[in-house]
């Protein structure tokens, strides 16, 4: 029988603001390069004040991800909480203009915080350090997943992010249950070592409960299998976990599924703004599966969009990637 959805994400829903800056201002205003932090509404609205000329666009990691789907032209919806506001008018429109699916009830006027935002600071590196006010995204709850959509997706993708939630971990379980039940299968991103820290032995349980798919790079996965080598980490993914496919940067991708192991290689491009590869690799790669491709094609498909978004600020791509995909003499 085929799914309504190919692919539903749950997340973070936040507007990204995205402004270039460099180490100094970064150490001047005690920002760790590199790492996704959490920051309260009033040194948000300090940062927004300070950081100049910045791009605003709707973001959120496994948003990026279901908009990439999108932008293939797969069939996707997405859940994540924003406030009746006008960031939260701003994150709908967007996301719906790129062709997803956006029902998840509004906060009200009235309630407490804003829309979530996530400040980017990019360096002349390419770096990107992260400064995420989660506002009403962070109360993201049971009562927002809709069974039947669920029910009706052939996979759901689930952002590791989303764990910093008092209720998150249940909206994530009555996901779970009503995907699978219908014979729909499970992915997840980690988001980022200190995430895992913060939820390690609930990720672990879902890992081996629940997960069909997962994705992480290399500093997630060592932290969260706690071993030395990339290597070794996969293997423990793989004992438990269907699918598991570990990004590396410049080094490419390496993919596992049971005793079988890919490593496909990066697309070299000139890094002007890191955010988003993860998160568009995983949408080329989940679009690619569901359409039927093998892993390692999927892979090179992941590796294509990474390449493609990071070539320029902001993470929705900028190029036709079917089109990208043919110049590569990919899948199509």
């Amino acid at each position: 029988m085929t799914k309504k959805f190919q692919v539903v994400g749950i997340g973070n829903a936040m507007v990204d603001v995205l402004a270039h800056c460099d180490d100094a201002f970064l150490a001047g205003h005690g920002i760790e390069k590199g790492i996704m932090q959490l920051i309260d509404l009033d040194r948000a609205a300090k940062l927004y004040a300070e950081v100049g000329l910045a791009t605003e666009m709707s973001g959120g990691s496994a948003a990026n991800t279901i908009a990439g789907i999108a932008h293939l032209g797969g069939r996707t919806a997405y859940v994540g909480k924003v406030k009746d506001d006008q960031l939260g008018a701003i994150f709908a429109h967007d996301l719906r203009a790129q062709g997803a699916v956006y029902d998840t009830p509004l906060a009200p006027k009235d309630a407490d915080g804003e829309t979530g935002r996530c400040i980017v600071l990019v360096t002349p590196d390419g770096e990107r350090s992260m400064n995420t006010y989660l506002g009403v995204t962070e109360h993201l709850a049971p009562s927002d997943i809709d069974e039947s959509q669920m029910a009706d997706a052939a996979w759901i993708f689930l952002e590791g992010y989303r764990f910093d939630g008092p209720e998150s971990h249940e909206a994530f379980a009555k996901a779970i249950s009503a995907c699978k039940g219908t014979g729909g299968r499970v992915s997840i991103t980690l988001s980022d070592p200190f995430c895992i820290d913060r939820h390690r032995d609930a990720f672990a349980k879902m890992l081996r409960e629940d997960v069909d798919l997962l994705f992480a790079n290399r500093a997630e996965m060592l932290s969260m299998y706690q071993v030395d080598g990339l290597g070794a980490a996969m293997a423990k993914a793989a004992a438990e976990v269907d699918i598991v496919v570990a990004t590396d940067s410049e080094h490419g991708v390496h993919i596992a599924q049971g005793d079988n192991r890919w490593h496909v290689p990066a697309v070299p491009t000139k890094v002007v703004d890191a955010t988003g590869a993860g998160d568009l690799f995983a949408g080329a790669f989940l679009w690619g599966l569901a359409e039927g491709y093998d892993l390692e094609v999927c892979g090179h498909m992941g590796n294509i969009a990474a390449s493609e978004v990071i070539s320029h600020l902001g993470a929705r791509v900028e190029a036709d990637l079917k089109a990208l995909f043919a110049q590569h003499s990919i899948g199509l």
